[in-house]
């Protein structure tokens, strides 16, 4: 089977889409359209079902997909391994991370990165933690630096880099400001605003609450923490922020006995071998958070 035609059969069945996965991989939609159905032809057996605008995989499709991944996913560890053999740091490196690390965490390594290792292209890719951790899983990202999942199941591995609390906070203006003594459950009262559904950093938050987690009433919801932190600010609700972003338009609701930590840090593949510009980020980060 044809490489190309693999990489256009995946770009096509991740992205739903001729057009989006010509952009992707830098074709013509003719030109993937032409790989396909080779492809097609090849195997004996059609791919995706076109119907109007939308793309579905056949049985055969899905049952390529999965196998498809896994014979890219080791060519590119055995390229890896024959290139880490000269030492060379240069080539491609597929970072993702989010949007609050990216701003708050990563501009010092990725500086010195950029000024170190002229040679690479650095591909920085912005996505939630949950997203960037799947994508690594499926062997499309080297490496990502995001929210660790609460529990990192095979073949994700975790390195923790800061430790990041989290505190309950609302406008200055809002009832629970005035309050010395505040009792978690008095936070029911009031709406949060959290991140949104599925996400680490929300359950995080959630579970640190106990019991209580099922009575909060989530009024919004914005995996942006900037925005988070504008519409507790403004009094729309109460949140949970971490430390690190907290300044004087916010009031911090101590609550006795109550921690809320997240953990950031270095997300890769286990059975992925790591380029040597990758482990030259992992170092620098290291290193910088020491």
């Amino acid at each position: 089977m044809d490489i190309s035609a693999l990489q256009a059969f995946i770009a096509v069945a991740e992205s739903g889409s001729f057009s989006r996965a010509a952009e992707r991989i830098f074709l013509t939609q003719p030109a993937i359209s032409k790989r396909i159905a080779a492809l097609e032809q090849e195997i004996g057996a059609r791919l995706f079902d076109r119907v109007g605008r939308k793309i579905h995989l056949t049985p055969a499709g899905e049952a390529l997909l999965l196998r498809t991944r896994a014979v890219l996913s080791e060519l590119e560890d055995i390229k890896r391994d024959i290139t880490n053999l000269s030492g060379t740091i240069a080539g491609e490196l597929s970072v993702a991370t989010s949007h609050h690390i990216g701003l708050h965490r990563l501009p010092g390594p990725l500086k010195r990165f950029h000024e170190t290792y002229t040679q690479v292209r650095l591909n920085l890719h912005f996505m939630d933690s949950e997203k960037a951790c799947n994508a690594v899983a499926r062997g499309e990202l080297e490496l990502a630096v995001v929210t660790l999942p609460p529990s990192a199941d095979p073949p994700l591995r975790v390195e923790k880099i800061w430790d990041d609390p989290l505190d309950i906070v609302v406008s200055r203006s809002h009832p629970l400001a005035q309050v010395k003594r505040v009792q978690a459950a008095m936070l029911l009262d009031y709406p949060a605003i959290l991140p949104g559904i599925g996400t680490y950093t929300r359950e995080i938050i959630l579970n640190s609450f106990g019991p209580l987690r099922d009575r909060i009433q989530v009024g919004m919801a914005t995996n942006y923490l900037e925005v988070l932190k504008m519409l507790a600010a403004i009094g729309l609700g109460w949140s949970a922020l971490p430390r690190t972003m907290i300044d004087e338009g916010l009031k911090v609701v101590q609550i006795e006995k109550r921690e809320i930590r997240r953990e950031l840090g270095i997300v890769t593949h286990e059975r992925r071998t790591l380029s040597n510009a990758g482990q030259a980020m992992i170092r620098i980060i290291r290193e910088i958070a020491a």
